[in-house]
């Protein structure tokens, strides 16, 4: 199970970086910034002693959940509220976007079976599924 996680966050992160291509200088920042700390959740993940030997602690996630968090809020105020199921496709960039986020979502359920066969810490959970709402968001911005 270990190397089905750390093989679908490092596909979530390749995604991640076609979507970047593709919505040019939308959100470049922001997925950068994701990318760079999905490293070191790969890293934490990879680690036996978790935080400890990596860069990444109860503050770094605080920090970035609270992060991904405003950008939703901020984000999601430019959208109507949903009224249908949204179908992808609309255009690349926005299809790139939820190939991102059930790529993510792909992750997130590998991290819970994960947590039977090692401890993973709960931050890595809860940003995790942060991120693939962040990244509904983009993909209906994206479509506007």
């Amino acid at each position: 199970m270990r190397l089905e996680t750390y093989g679908t966050l490092d596909e979530l992160s390749a995604h991640l970086g076609l979507l970047r291509s593709y919505a040019g200088v939308f959100f470049s920042d922001e997925i950068v910034r994701i990318q760079e700390f999905l490293l070191l959740i790969g890293a934490n993940l990879a680690s036996e002693t978790g935080n400890k030997l990596t860069k990444i602690n109860e503050s770094n996630f605080g920090k970035e959940i609270l992060w991904i968090e405003s950008c939703i809020d901020k984000q999601d105020a430019e959208l109507q509220p949903l009224k249908n199921f949204v179908l992808s496709g609309k255009n690349t960039a926005s299809a790139a976007a939820h190939v991102c986020r059930t790529v993510c979502r792909r992750f997130e359920r590998r991290l819970y079976r994960l947590q039977k066969e090692q401890t993973v810490d709960k931050n890595i959970l809860v940003y995790t599924n942060r991120l693939s709402d962040f990244l509904f968001i983009v993909a209906r911005l994206l479509e506007k």
